[in-house]
């Protein structure tokens, strides 16, 4: 059992990751943190620090409530909402939690692939997440 959150190093990735160890530290539960990259995308040496830096908080924060963060790099990941969704079923996950951008009027009507796909494809529920404006 656990929270399982989507990360990538935007805005949207950092809302995710703030409320999915909230959320983990409220019910008690291990946090399961998945690192998705491109294939052939190389990760810069800030974004690299961005990562390590908010997994330190959110590890720091687990610590203190008595949990566990278990973190998981998928390098050439070809789909990361089914990178999320077997992560979610391998832990048996209560929640998922992902960030959505904001969208124009028009672009509300089309929902993102990866976000459209975990929320219909989720063996558990989902939380979508907006970064603060």
């Amino acid at each position: 059992m656990g929270i399982v959150v989507g990360y990538v190093a935007n805005p949207e990735g950092r809302a995710a990751l703030a409320q999915a160890g909230q959320a983990a530290v409220r019910l008690s539960t291990t946090l399961v943190v998945v690192h998705s990259q491109r294939p052939g995308r190389e990760v810069d040496a800030d974004e690299a620090k961005q990562l390590a830096e908010l997994l330190d908080t959110v590890r720091e924060q687990a610590a203190a409530a008595g949990l566990s963060v278990e973190v998981r790099d998928v390098p050439d990941s070809e789909d990361p909402a089914d990178d999320l969704i077997t992560a979610a079923e391998e832990t048996g996950a209560t929640l998922i939690v992902i960030g959505l951008r904001r969208r124009t009027p028009v672009g509300k009507l089309i929902l993102g692939a990866s976000a459209q796909r975990i929320l219909l494809d989720a063996p558990c529920p989902v939380l979508a997440v907006k970064p603060e404006d």
